[in-house]
């Protein structure tokens, strides 16, 4: 039996959520004597290859032609299929991304099955068992898998922690034929346009700063900021922020922004309405600052700051600053 991980890639890198489904997926094959094979999809996609190879799956198989140089829902799926396909796979991991849940979806169309989707939790009896939050997080429900194999899983990134990488694994690396023409891709992108950002990419980030209408306006929007740039953590934002245009977005945490689980997230202004809470409420640990004792946001919060941000922002940053020039 055999898993078979998509590995996205990003400007030749492979992603780090990608990596930790790498991981997931080698954990339990070591556990049921399973075998990994781990798709990198991507032009160019070396240096993706040999850093998937690090995380010890026994096979890399690689589909770098020129067709998947810039990314096609089409041609990336037809990959997948292909990959699940020559490795008779009976499960597939796929990090929940933008790019994940749309290849993932596609894919599992080909073989007339569904997703098992967004799964914070796993467990093997015969057959899958996934936890996944439901009604905007509030709570969480078990799903099976069921029917014939195989079972396509996409994993929330930064919940299934990343293996140390091995840089003496050496494991095959074969070239995938994806059996497509340019003329079945029907839409591909053509440019991308990246906005500058001085902290780290959102979605992956173990660290989120996030900021809502409790800064009254953009031109404070900077103290959120200059605290993410301290800690090397991720600017986010409210809802109620980026449709006011005080930031892009791509900065938008939440149900209808990005969904993130780092490790530490920092709530600044932020009253926590559900559609909030329903993108960041699976964080390890949920610092919330508000002079509002009563905001919503303090009932997940761990720990909580009653105070204004106006205040307790530029103290932070400046602690933290201090900190790292200590060690």
């Amino acid at each position: 039996m055999e898993i078979v991980v998509f590995v996205e890639v990003r400007e030749g890198a492979a992603k780090k959520s990608s990596l930790e489904a790498v991981s997931e997926a080698r954990r339990w094959a070591d556990q049921q004597g399973w075998k990994v094979a781990a798709l990198v999809v991507g032009s160019p996609a070396d240096a993706a290859a040999v850093r998937a190879s690090q995380y010890k799956p026994d096979k890399v198989l690689l589909a770098d032609d020129p067709l998947f140089g810039s990314y096609s829902n089409q041609s990336y799926a037809a990959a997948l299929a292909e990959a699940v396909r020559q490795e008779n796979a009976h499960t597939v991991f796929v990090s929940a991304t933008a790019m994940g849940k749309e290849v993932v979806a596609r894919t599992a169309a080909k073989f007339q099955t569904s997703v098992l989707a967004d799964i914070v939790g796993l467990d093997w009896q015969n057959g899958w068992t996934a936890r996944r939050p439901v009604y905007s997080g509030k709570a969480y429900a078990e799903v099976q898998s069921k029917g014939d194999s195989p079972v396509f899983i996409s994993l929330r990134p930064n919940v299934f922690s990343a293996a140390q990488p091995d840089e003496s694994a050496k494991p095959e690396i074969a070239k995938l034929a994806v059996p497509i023409q340019p003329d079945e891709i029907k839409a591909r992108v053509i440019a991308t346009e990246k906005a500058v950002s001085e902290t780290v990419e959102l979605s992956e980030a173990e660290i989120v700063v996030s900021g809502g209408r409790g800064l009254k306006g953009p031109e404070n929007f900077h103290l959120v900021g200059d605290l993410a740039k301290a800690l090397g953590a991720a600017m986010g934002a409210s809802r109620a922020v980026v449709d006011a245009g005080w930031v892009e977005h791509q900065f938008q945490v939440g149900q209808t922004g990005k969904v993130v689980s780092p490790v530490l997230y920092i709530a600044c202004g932020i009253s926590g309405a559900i559609q909030h809470l329903a993108g960041m409420s699976s964080s390890k640990y949920i610092v919330a600052i508000n002079k509002d004792p009563d905001a919503p946001i303090f009932k997940i919060a761990d720990y909580g700051i009653v105070g204004d941000v106006f205040q307790v922002l530029p103290l932070l940053t400046e602690e933290v600053k201090k900190l790292k020039s200590e060690g």
